[in-house]
Order: C-alpha cells, then sequence, then structure tokens
C-alpha cells in the first residue's frame, strides 16, 4: 500500500511539473527615466521670466505672487499692482507640484523629496536642503494608453517615460495562460489627477488656495502625504526637522489653518486636528460623506467643502456641503448644494467663491447657509477655473485657461482688473 501511495505521489508531481512552461511576452509600456539627486539640485536655479505654459496651484507671500509651472519649476510676480502684475522671474525645480513659504524660504516638493529653497534673492535662488523620500511619489504624467513598467527606486527619481518594447518570460500554468491578456495586472497604476492633483496666521507665512497640500502654521510646516499628516519644524527655516507623522488612515488631498486648528479634506470626509501643541497636531473630529475629492475652507464656525467627480478619487457627487463647526467635536451638515464639478473655493466676509470647473467662476452671498445658490452674486462661465485665494477685496483665480484678479470691492459690479494668459 505504501508503494501505491508512493507512485500516486511521484505521478502528481510530474503533472504538476509538466503543467508549468515559460512563456514569453512582448508588449509596449512607459518605461521610467530616471534622475539621480545631484542632477535634479543641479537644476534647481533662477531663470529670466517666461510665459505660463501649465499652470497648477497658487501661492502669495506679501507681494509676491508664485505660480507653480507643473512638473518644472515656479514663475515669480510682483503683485504689488493687482492691476498690473509684473513677470518676475522663473525658478527651474523638477517635480513640483506644491509650495508654501516661510519669510524668504520657499518650500517644494521634487518629485518625492522636500526641498528647501533661499528666494531673498529671487534672480539667484539658492537650493539650502533637501529631505529625500519625505513623499510619495506623484508621477509624471504618463501615455495612457500604456501600462507602467516597473519601477526600481535604487535607480533615482522617475523623472519622465518613454514608451518603449518590452520582451519578458515568466513562468505559467497552462491552464492559466494569459493568451497576451490581462498583462497590465503586472504593472502599478499610479497616476495624477492631472492636477491641474492656507491661512495665514502671521505675515511671516505665505498664503496659498485651498488645494493646497502643504501650509505653514507660526514655525511650522504641515504637508499630507497620502495618508498621513506631516508636521515639519522651521525654527531653522533651512533646515525642516520632522517632528511627527500622523495617519489619518485616509486618502488626504489639502490641507486649511484656521486659527489653532487644520481642516483637512479626504476622499472620504473632513478631519480636523488641533494645534494646542503646532509640533504635534492632535486628532479632533471628522466628518464623513461620499467617495470624493474634497477641498476644504472655514470662516467663523462654517466650513465650505466642495465635492467633485471625474478624477482619481472616484465618487459620483458634484456639490457643495456647508457644515457646522461650532461644536469642533461634533460637526454637522447644514445643506448640500448641487454644482458641475467644483473644484477650489474660497470664503471671505460672507461672499463664497466656488470654482466649478468648465462652468466657470460662481460667487455667492453665503450669509443664509440654507440657499446659498439662490443668493448667486455673479456668475463668469467662460473660464476654466481651479482656485482661488480671495484677499480683501481682491479675488486671485488661477485655472486652465491663466490667471485672473478681480475686484470686489462693490459686489454689484465685480471687475475683472487683470489677466495672464496661457502661453
Amino acid at each position: 500500500m505504501k508503494r501505491i501511495l508512493f507512485f500516486f505521489i511521484l505521478g502528481l508531481a510530474f503533472n504538476a511539473c509538466q503543467d508549468k512552461y515559460i512563456e514569453e511576452i512582448t508588449y509596449n509600456a512607459n518605461v521610467p527615466i530616471y534622475s539621480t539627486r545631484v542632477e535634479l539640485n543641479a537644476l534647481i536655479a533662477s531663470k529670466s521670466a517666461k510665459p505660463l505654459n501649465s499652470p497648477g496651484k497658487l501661492h502669495i507671500n506679501d507681494n509676491r505672487l508664485f505660480i507653480v509651472d507643473q512638473f518644472k519649476g515656479i514663475h515669480i510676480f510682483d503683485n504689488s499692482d493687482h492691476s498690473n502684475p509684473i513677470n518676475l522671474a522663473y525658478i527651474v525645480v523638477p517635480g513640483v507640484i506644491d509650495i508654501a513659504s516661510r519669510g524668504m524660504v520657499l518650500y517644494a516638493d521634487s518629485y518625492r523629496d522636500l526641498i528647501s529653497i533661499d528666494i531673498s534673492d529671487i534672480n539667484n535662488a539658492q537650493l539650502i536642503d533637501r529631505d529625500n523620500d519625505a513623499f510619495i511619489q506623484i508621477l509624471p504624467p504618463t501615455n495612457n494608453e500604456f501600462p507602467l513598467a516597473d519601477i526600481d527606486p535604487l535607480l533615482g527619481v522617475v523623472v519622465d517615460w518613454k514608451v518603449e518594447q518590452i520582451t519578458e518570460k515568466r513562468e505559467v500554468d497552462q491552464w492559466s495562460r494569459s493568451g497576451g491578456f490581462g498583462i497590465q495586472e503586472n504593472f502599478s497604476t499610479i497616476g495624477n489627477d492631472g492636477v491641474m492633483p492656507l491661512s495665514a496666521p502671521t505675515t511671516n507665512n505665505g498664503t496659498s488656495g485651498s488645494m493646497a497640500r502643504f501650509t505653514t502654521y507660526g514655525s511650522a510646516l504641515y504637508a499630507l502625504n497620502e495618508t498621513e499628516l506631516q508636521t515639519y519644524d522651521l525654527v531653522d527655516l533651512g533646515n525642516p526637522s520632522l517632528t511627527s507623522s500622523l495617519a489619518v488612515n485616509r486618502v488626504v488631498e489639502t490641507i486649511f489653518p484656521m486659527d489653532d486648528r487644520l481642516f483637512i479634506g479626504t476622499t472620504s470626509g473632513m478631519a480636523i486636528y488641533g494645534l494646542n501643541n503646532p509640533l504635534n497636531p492632535n486628532f479632533i473630529s471628522d466628518f464623513n460623506h461620499v467617495t470624493s475629492c474634497d477641498p476644504v475652507v472655514v470662516e467663523n464656525d462654517i466650513a465650505y467643502v466642495t465635492l467633485r467627480t471625474g478624477s482619481n478619487c472616484g465618487g459620483w457627487a458634484n456639490q457643495l456641503d456647508v457644515l457646522d463647526v461650532s461644536n469642533i467635536s461634533n460637526p454637522s451638515l447644514i445643506a448640500s448644494y448641487q454644482l458641475t464639478n467644483p473644484r477650489g473655493l474660497g470664503i471671505s466676509n460672507n461672499v463664497l467663491f466656488i470654482c466649478d470647473g468648465s462652468d466657470g467662476l460662481k460667487i455667492y452671498d453665503a450669509t443664509d447657509k440654507w440657499n446659498i445658490t439662490g443668493n448667486q452674486i455673479a456668475h463668469f462661465a467662460d473660464i476654466q477655473s481651479y482656485d482661488v485665494i480671495p484677499m480683501e477685496s481682491i479675488l486671485l483665480m488661477i485655472g486652465e485657461d491663466g490667471f485672473f484678479q478681480y475686484d470686489y470691492s462693490d459686489l454689484e459690479d465685480i471687475k475683472l482688473i487683470s489677466q495672464i494668459q496661457v502661453q
């Protein structure tokens, strides 16, 4: 009996070996192009001013206006005269998406690193620090017709792609042959939202729009990283020191400081953190909503949140949620309003500004929280809007078409006073 069992097992093992074979597959893929940190550092430098080409996020510090040129650099304008911003310089920053500032130091992401740049002389900007692997990298745009080939972090930072034919061999089971289909399962599908994917309590800190992932508060820098809130000590402005990395347990997207709190927009809701100890934020509460992208701004005891579809966030809602945060431990929904495809927003003295994507810029009187869309003040429908920063009586707005400034000192006659077009 033992001999029979032995030969039976041996036969199964033999057949199993015969069921395996080597399959050779050839296909086109986005193959990564790498750069070393030494090469990237050498590229960071001031250049002469250049036209807007691929505008991203907005940031302002005093009269200096910064507009991100996605993955490439940062435009700097003198915005002392809102009716006539002057293009001053351009800083090459490979891989930049987000920026913040304190004093004369600009903080930016450079692919997966956090860098600090001395901008005291904008014509001679100097890299003063690079923190390697601070973030999960937002990858450069790819050719969406093809999958992504494997990425090897040991080869450097992914800075671009090239479409190449790849041939690989692999051992497969004859009963589950791919037949050349389903190959994309072997590749990373990490992408970005094609993003163009602060409220400053002191004059030393800059201000960004509602789509920002970086912000400064006092002598701290806060940066969102996939599902984490990272805090850096800026006592030494040129050398940010990581003091905490908190798991938010959600995919985090945007950050907005107000008083001594951080309001964080995520794909599944709003999270609130306290800043009694600015270098170690503490979780206070959250508010859940359907899966969607989620920038948030706050004024007094009211939070305004836009949800949208058509991005990596998923979801099906295109709306404005108005939340009561007077009880900071238990935010509650006041009302929801349907919109077209909202992105960034801003609030100033109950005047609410919403970038509604292809439906342009919409301005509302938000005094009556239960009838906001019934109190529309103005609608600029002929622009692709992305984000805004309201400043006293001037609104700064960025979109696919460029940068726009509006004078809203007279709400019955809001005027476009300047624009910088994409060229």
